[in-house]
């Protein structure tokens, strides 16, 4: 597929950074589009959403949803794949991409908006980059876009004084996690970075890395993490020479696995369950936390729907192995816990060329 790719996206975008991290370390040729009103609405008329990024190809396509994205990339650009080739491997990098970018979301999220100063500076980043031409004072706008983006992905997702402690441990759990990992080896499975850790580093790399409070915390209590998003926004696969994975699952990747076992996949399950029963909102314990009125995500239950896919197209000869190994850290019985969770997201198995309104992934 030669030719230059056109991504849609901002500087400060939680999956434009993802998405960009990818494609620098692959050295897929592209080029930055800034969005901005005009950019939405062609979007929006092209792919059906106006989420960021987008990519344009060189044939004209135009693609959405980082995680397909990268999927048709790899079948285009396979060398070095991100995704292991050994089966279980391949599978449980799966799991922690799809953990890591979509549980890490509501954190994010948090230490973006809840704080002031975080929000004073992100807020006239948005304005200064994404809405100039809009006639109206700057004070306006960034009082605007603070009240959108508070109330609809922190208070709007569950962020409340009753959640507030355990939204902030899930971040510092994770950076807790990562340092003991990245204080030994350069990526999650070795040498080279493989899907789990763009799927760490949308998160990481745009938000917690940069936004005021997240990285004073993280500079100090996980100065491993600090310098793996770094080397990983400036890594290239031409640079590593016959790179090695570790054989198997680390056992350093338990508590990652322990975390997605008691906490991202039984929200997987209940959102499904909000779903299937035509609930809007749903309410669930997670770890001993209630979340009230969390927004029912069709997405969401397209993730889960995907990753029992990838499981049962695992090869029959490995997946008593796999299966151990996840019932081992809590994860088997809520993977499956809704065995038919009927998404209907993509019912025509067109994505990533054809888009979705997944609103949340609009924002920054």
């Amino acid at each position: 597929m030669p030719g230059t790719l056109k991504v849609y996206g901002a500087s400060i975008s939680y999956y434009t950074g993802k998405l960009e991290g990818y494609l620098r370390y692959k050295e897929i040729p592209y080029e930055f589009v800034p969005f901005n009103r005009k950019i939405m609405s062609m979007l929006s008329r092209q792919t059906g959403t106006s989420q960021m990024p987008a990519v344009e190809l060189p044939d004209g396509r135009f693609m959405t949803d980082t995680t397909p994205m990268i999927d048709f990339l790899e079948s285009a650009y396979p060398e070095p794949s991100v995704i292991p080739p050994e089966p279980v491997q391949g599978f449980m990098t799966r799991l922690v991409e799809d953990y890591a970018e979509e549980w890490l979301w509501r954190p994010a999220m948090h230490y973006r908006w809840s704080y002031r100063k975080d929000a004073l500076l992100l807020s006239r980043k948005i304005v200064d980059e994404i809405m100039p031409d809009i006639p109206l004072p700057g004070l306006v706008k960034r009082w605007m876009i603070r009240r959108r983006q508070h109330g609809g992905w922190v208070r709007g997702d569950g962020v409340t004084s009753e959640t507030w402690d355990h939204v902030e441990g899930s971040y510092l759990k994770t950076l807790d996690q990562l340092e003991a990992i990245f204080a030994s080896r350069p990526y999650l499975l070795g040498e080279a970075p493989t899907l789990a850790d763009f799927g760490f580093f949308a998160s990481i790399f745009r938000h917690f890395s940069q936004d005021p409070t997240a990285s004073d915390i993280m500079r100090v209590r996980a100065p491993h993490v600090f310098e793996w998003q770094a080397r990983l926004w400036n890594e290239r696969s031409s640079r590593l020479s016959s790179p090695t994975l570790l054989s198997g699952i680390p056992e350093d990747w338990g508590p990652i696995l322990d975390e997605i076992g008691s906490a991202y996949l039984p929200y997987l399950c209940d959102n499904a369950r909000a779903w299937k029963a035509g609930e809007k909102q749903h309410t669930v314990e997670i770890q001993g936390v209630t979340y009230r009125k969390l927004p029912t995500s069709q997405y969401r239950v397209w993730c889960l729907e995907r990753l029992q896919a990838h499981f049962r197209n695992l090869p029959k000869e490995v997946q008593p192995q796999a299966r151990a190994r996840l019932e081992s850290h809590g994860c088997w019985e809520p993977l499956f816990r809704i065995q038919k969770p009927d998404s209907r997201y993509d019912e025509e198995h067109q994505v990533p060329f054809r888009g979705r309104k997944v609103h949340y992934q609009n924002a920054h």
